[in-house]
């Protein structure tokens, strides 16, 4: 199982905070990330992180043709909704590529610990519980 990790500027640090509070249960997964929340993150927990471009250059298009590839099963998302971003429609078709294709996405800091204790019990591994991918 493969879960995706995406922070905006200003939510690297609850990224970087959040993971590291679950370090014990992401340990168990393989890890990918945009370039710099994946440094952050690594550096902070130790865990070992693909990483792919930031962002702006393109990061997140990279982890949304995993996505559509189904090789991404969990999104971790931290969105700055306040403050406009000129790659907000990047942003928007990553979050609708997780609804095409069944992927649980978490946007905030609330649904992050939901997926984050539904993976713990195993709630979400598709292929043990038999539930295909649309």
């Amino acid at each position: 199982m493969t879960i995706a990790i995406i922070a905006h500027d200003s939510k690297k640090e609850l990224m970087v905070q959040f993971c590291t509070a679950y370090c014990g249960i992401l340990s168990k997964y393989n890890i990918c990330a945009t370039g710099t929340t994946g440094k952050l993150v690594s550096e902070a927990t130790g865990l070992e992180i693909m990483r792919y471009l930031s962002g702006t250059q393109g990061g997140g298009q990279q982890i949304g043709a995993r996505i559509s590839c189904n090789e991404i099963d969990v999104l971790i998302f931290f969105r700055d909704p306040i403050n406009p971003k000129a790659n907000e429609p990047n942003d928007i078709n990553l979050l609708r590529l997780c609804d095409v294709h069944n992927v649980p996405v978490a946007t905030n800091i609330a649904t992050a610990e939901a997926l984050i204790l539904a993976l713990e019990r195993g709630d979400l591994d598709w292929r043990e519980i038999g539930n295909p991918r649309i």
